[in-house]
């Protein structure tokens, strides 16, 4: 079955991970998919294997995404479906951050207190480090949201936001992260009540711990995760993205203010 036949969806940071997931199962279902990364050859690569386009921005500066929107509005004439999926961990570029794990998971094995958390002490964090996870995952959010949103009014259409179970439980360690996925469901219960008159839906979805390139640095915490979530195991992309399929289908044409949390049961209230 075409579930999303006819539409036009635009997926941010698409090249690689979770989003060029989404984006090859919303291809399968009969999307067309434009893929948006910072990366514009590496969107291209994923936008030719399934057939779609590609655009390149930097979603946490306003400029580039409106650009961006002009770029997609040369493309074609509707936007169905937005996902707000573009990220970072924080651990880009850091080779030591693997190392560091391991260590830590050692001494937790061992019985002894880790020195600071994974990602060090609230006290350590930079204003720069805490401004660029607030800046790519709650201000890309916002602006590709306000972008897609004024193409959609008149015609309805469906904003998917990608946060998370540290958005919604919140552990030690990351707290820029946990910040800007927890006022991303803030954010998106707020669209979904404004933004309902006009038949634009919105929903979010908190994965839990998926196995994607974003998550690898964290291999030696692995064995201590699965044994911490109830259906015993780490998640696949694809637990993600039949989840994102769905939510933009009609199938869920009376689902809005959601968040649905594909996590094995390792936190289970939302």
């Amino acid at each position: 079955m075409q579930r999303l036949e006819g539409k036009t969806a635009l997926i941010t940071g698409a090249a690689r991970g979770l989003g060029a997931q989404i984006a090859t199962r919303f291809a399968e279902a009969g999307a067309r998919v434009i893929i948006n990364d910072l990366n514009l050859s590496a969107a291209k690569a994923t936008a030719d294997r399934l057939g779609g386009e590609a655009v390149a921005c930097d979603v946490s500066d306003s400029a580039s995404v409106a650009a961006m929107f002009k770029t997609v509005d040369g493309m074609t004439d509707r936007l169905d479906i937005l996902v707000n999926n573009a990220g970072i961990s924080g651990m880009e570029g850091d080779n030591s951050a693997r190392t560091r794990i391991a260590e830590m998971v050692e001494k937790i094995q061992a019985g002894e207190t880790p020195d600071a958390p994974l990602g060090g002490l609230f006290t350590e964090v930079t204003d720069e480090s805490w401004h660029r996870m607030i800046g790519v995952h709650l201000d890309g959010t916002f602006f590709c949201s306000r972008e897609a949103t004024a193409r959609m009014m008149h015609a309805g259409g469906n904003i998917l936001n990608l946060s998370s179970i540290m958005g919604t439980f919140g552990r030690p360690g990351g707290p820029a992260y946990c910040a800007a996925k927890a006022g991303i469901l803030g954010l998106t219960r707020a669209l979904a009540h404004e933004l309902a008159p006009y038949q634009i839906r919105v929903n979010a979805i908190a994965p839990g711990w998926i196995h994607t390139d974003m998550t690898d640095p964290l291999a030696p915490m692995h064995p201590m995760l699965e044994a911490q979530t109830p259906l015993g195991r780490l998640g696949e992309p694809d637990d993600i993205a039949f989840a994102a399929v769905y939510l933009a289908s009609d199938e869920a044409k009376f689902v809005t203010g959601q968040c649905l949390s594909p996590n094995g049961g390792w936190y289970m209230s939302q």
